[in-house]
């Protein structure tokens, strides 16, 4: 299994690598001017020359980014939880919840800027607003998707509602938690940036967002793809390490339930 592991990374490894070579070769062999399309290397010039800046706009996506993860998450599993326990209200609430979900996030972006000034406040709300729906709809997935078997045993032995959901439904749907964490992950680092677009042109915002902003406005194209691939690392390494976590915990879940 290592081996396996150990062999894809090397392959994924490669195209990227490959992918980086002829983004480079390409660049100077067509002698293309750098506000046009810079170079691979050219970019990471860029980054280390501007490393401090970068960092603390990273931080403040990051933050943003995970703040607002965290309030989705913990809104999606409690609707999710009351869904299950009262399912009565599931076509009402599940109706508003895709209400929300299809508002496109452009929309709701300048009211609450509008609404609330070019803080931080508004871009964890648009981060919690675009991640809450899927943790919503695999939580409560895995709430109600339970071994029929099993829950005849319980009912067998006259378990109330709340040690049905205890001891059955709430451990099984573990897993469907950690898939939508993986999913929402890197849709919180797109809602932080989309918002900070919106208020990036007011000049008050310092994320990565509004790096691009800045340098578009000064065709500093390098700044520009320097934010850029932050903005995809950031993302990659939140998936990574929400994967490398879940396969964790839910390896020491399994291992404890043997």
């Amino acid at each position: 299994m290592q081996r396996s592991n150990r062999r894809t990374a090397l392959i994924a490894w490669g195209i990227v690598l490959f992918f980086l070579l002829s983004w480079e070769a390409g660049v100077r062999l067509l002698d293309l001017p750098v506000y046009l399309l810079p170079s691979p290397s050219h970019v990471l010039v860029t980054l280390v020359k501007n490393a401090a800046m970068y960092a603390d706009a990273s931080l403040m996506t990051l933050g943003e980014a995970l703040i607002g993860l965290l309030l989705g998450l913990l809104a999606g599993a409690a609707i999710a939880v009351l869904l299950t326990l009262l399912p009565g209200i599931e076509d009402g609430v599940m109706t508003l919840a895709i209400l929300i979900k299809s508002t496109p996030l452009v929309a709701i972006a300048p009211l609450l800027t509008l609404w609330l000034g070019f803080g931080v406040l508004p871009k964890i709300i648009i981060t919690a607003l675009l991640t809450f729906f899927p943790v919503l709809v695999n939580v409560l997935s895995g709430l109600q998707r339970v071994d029929q078997p099993l829950l005849d045993l319980f009912h067998s032995w006259r378990a109330s509602r709340w040690e049905v959901f205890r001891y059955l439904r709430l451990p099984g749907c573990l897993p469907y938690l950690f898939a939508a964490l993986k999913i929402s992950a890197p849709l919180a680092l797109i809602g932080a940036v989309v918002a900070e677009f919106t208020a990036g042109a007011a000049g008050r915002e310092t994320g990565l967002a509004s790096r691009i902003l800045e340098a578009s406005f000064r065709t500093e194209t390098p700044k520009m793809f320097a934010a850029l691939v932050l903005v995809s690392l950031t993302g990659v390494a939140i998936f990574a390490v929400f994967s490398q976590v879940s396969r964790w915990l839910l390896g020491r879940w399994h291992d404890s339930e043997q």
